[in-house]
């Protein structure tokens, strides 16, 4: 009689166990005590937290959170916290280990071979072109491709026009560059175009950079103007030439099974908040970079700037690079990004 009323307690003991659940895992979703589901987002990137995409990605959380009444819950990882490089940040989103990242453009090519267009030297003249093409039907259509990686495409940022700085001197010429060490984003595209202009190019991780600048292991680098400030890298680069010889974009990436399994009108609320994010964090990435270049003048950078002049002989020397792409990529991508200049 005591072993049944002791098995009749055990049974008991694990109904109400099963009952209670197993506690939810980050980024899966839960129930409220209303019977609403709620989604976690954790959003990783590497920029520090005074960058225009940290201080945006603030309001693109708050937004998210006080619209969608508590149902979406936003954490933010600034500053490499969870990856070290945007790779990395790509890859745990593809597999559904996070559920967005902010990455720059370029690392994306490694996953979808379309996005090297983006890449091409001097592929736009200035800011507007930029934004006709990555805003219009061939960012939308890049966007959606992402899908195939397990990529939800939601909006294209803005991390500014690429220059290069260096420890040697002014940069006026392609010869200016021969034999320089210099850092490449993890794209092989990057890296022709600088071994194009005669510079010993290699790719390596962002998170690394200033000990490698510092250390003497590079020579010299390229970024935005925001990153050399964001990053300090005017404590280990003396020299800082304005080329612009490539627009970088952002871009807000979730995972897409993760994006699918959201409620539809949370889906709009999530494309709502990242055309703002688009919109508002191009501008003050813009009137960042105004600011930052003064900060980095102050901080004793030599700054100079290229003539049109100048600037025709980089994009000569960039011609092979094209040449080397072009089946790649694609003819009509390439002309139909070229188109957006007009």
């Amino acid at each position: 009689m005591k072993k049944t009323i002791r098995f009749a307690l055990f049974l008991l003991f694990l109904l109400l166990l099963a009952a209670c659940g197993r506690p939810s895992e980050e980024g899966a979703s839960t129930t409220d005590g209303e019977g609403e589901e709620s989604y976690t987002i954790r959003v990783a990137y590497l920029v520090p937290e005074e960058h225009s995409a940290h201080v945006q990605s603030l309001k693109f959380k708050e937004k998210l959170e006080k619209e969608s009444d508590g149902r979406l819950k936003v954490e933010l990882y600034p500053n490499g916290q969870l990856y070290g490089s945007d790779r990395e940040a790509i890859e745990a989103v593809q597999l559904g280990n996070l559920e967005m990242t902010i990455p720059a453009v370029a690392p994306l090519a490694s996953f979808n071979e379309k996005f090297l267009v983006f890449d091409l030297p001097f592929l736009f003249n200035d800011y507007d072109s930029a934004y006709s093409a990555l805003d219009g039907e061939l960012g939308q259509e890049l966007l959606d491709s992402l899908e195939e990686n397990d990529l939800k495409g939601l909006a294209f940022g803005e991390n500014g026009f690429r220059h290069v700085s260096n420890n040697e001197g002014p940069i006026e010429s392609p010869e200016d560059m021969e034999g320089m060490k210099l850092r490449t984003l993890e794209n092989p595209l990057h890296t022709d175009t600088f071994k194009a202009f005669g510079a010993n190019a290699s790719p390596f991780a962002f998170g690394e950079l200033y000990t490698a600048l510092q250390q003497g292991t590079y020579d010299a680098m390229d970024c935005p103007i925001s990153l050399y400030y964001t990053n300090k890298f005017y404590e280990v680069q003396d020299y800082l030439t304005l080329t612009g010889h490539v627009y970088a974009a952002a871009i807000l990436l979730a995972n897409n099974d993760f994006y699918n399994s959201l409620p539809e009108d949370l889906q709009e609320l999530v494309m709502e908040a990242s055309d703002e994010f688009k919109d508002e964090q191009r501008k003050l990435a813009q009137q960042q970079d105004t600011e930052f270049l003064d900060q980095l003048k102050a901080e004793g950078m030599q700054v100079n700037d290229l003539t049109s002049e100048q600037r025709d002989e980089f994009r000569e020397a960039a011609q092979p690079v094209y040449e080397k792409y072009e089946s790649q990529i694609g003819k009509d991508l390439i002309d139909r990004a070229l188109a957006a200049n007009e």
